[in-house]
């Protein structure tokens, strides 16, 4: 397969599952005995470094390399398909971990001798915004996001939120976690999904 073969395509919209995955969590029984935690905790909770995951887009650059450089994004299996080498699991890595990755593989593959490689995200993986909000869906993430901006992305609060306590189910973890709002501003990270529930109150 020639190497512009596996690079950048389209892939499958990914509104549908970030949907699927909200109902999930709005749905199920034992949501009210979800951890409760405050915005400044969530935040501290976010893992340092940039970690590419699924949905991301990337500009991998291998230096005197035409043929190899180029866009590749990362697949639904969490792997890059790079020219000459197996698919590289990305999940966890962070740029530079990835860029070693490919390089090492190149090296010992005998493909460049002395490679160097310089990995980008050029498109960050969406963030979902569910439940009560004007436009709830799939929205693009730029730059560094808090739960205010994503939630005027989605047209604002309706008038039946709850404003007090969101759910927010980070794509790194595997239960969602009740947040209490509580002035400190909520970074959203790319691939989180939002539930702003109705207020009975």
């Amino acid at each position: 397969m020639r190497p512009q073969d596996r690079r950048l395509g389209k892939r499958p919209h990914l509104l549908l599952s970030g949907i699927v995955l909200g109902t999930m969590l709005v749905a199920a029984p034992a949501q009210a005995g979800l951890p409760l935690t405050s915005a400044q905790e969530a935040n501290a909770g976010l893992i340092s470094g940039y970690q590419v995951s699924t949905g991301d887009k990337l500009r991998i650059t291998v230096f005197d390399e035409p043929t190899l450089t180029g866009d590749y994004e990362v697949g639904d299996d969490g792997a890059v398909a790079f020219p000459l080498i197996d698919p590289v699991d990305v999940n966890g890595l962070t740029t530079s971990e990835l860029a070693n990755a490919i390089s090492n593989r190149l090296q010992k593959g005998g493909y460049v001798l002395v490679p160097k490689v310089a990995v980008e995200v050029t498109e960050h993986r969406p963030f979902y915004i569910l439940g009560e909000v004007a436009k709830p869906g799939e929205y693009p993430y730029s730059g560094e996001l808090t739960l205010n901006q994503a939630v005027a992305k989605a047209g604002g609060f309706t008038a039946r939120a709850n404003k007090r306590v969101i759910k927010l189910q980070r794509q790194s973890a595997k239960v969602a976690t009740r947040i209490k709002l509580d002035g400190t501003p909520l970074k959203i990270a790319p691939g989180d999904t939002i539930i702003i529930q109705e207020s009975f109150f």
